[in-house]
């Protein structure tokens, strides 16, 4: 089974597809914002790399880094200094979609190593 096939890479291939989005999103939406751009820009390219290594090679620490552009994104607006623009609102929505993504890559890949670890079935021990 290729690593494409697994259910577990899914996430990684729409946090490349949001990464994608995101870099071309100043243009799509006519953003005017320089900080915002360039934010937009480079955080989204950081992203793109990291989600192609975890498609060919997975790593936990990739993810994490995913996480934080998650949270950077999310927090960005306000820390740059471009809150009320259309790029704060661009920003946010994406780093809670790749920030949840990525979340549910790790829980994926820790549901694969750890099977037999069933909540429900601690309980009753």
């Amino acid at each position: 089974m290729s690593k494409l096939q697994e259910r577990e890479t899914a996430p990684d291939v729409y946090n490349l597809f949001l990464a994608a989005v995101l870099f071309i999103s100043p243009w799509l939406f006519k953003l005017t914002n320089s900080q915002g751009k360039i934010d937009l820009w480079i955080t989204s390219a950081i992203i793109v790399v990291l989600s192609l290594a975890a498609i060919i090679a997975y790593r936990d620490w990739e993810e994490w880094i995913n996480v934080l552009m998650g949270v950077w994104l999310i927090a960005s607006p306000w820390v740059i200094g471009f809150p009320h623009t259309r790029a704060m609102h661009l920003s946010i929505g994406f780093g809670i979609a790749i920030l949840l993504l990525a979340l549910l890559d790790l829980f994926l890949h820790y549901e694969k190593r750890h099977p037999d670890d069933d909540p429900a079935e601690r309980a009753h021990r």
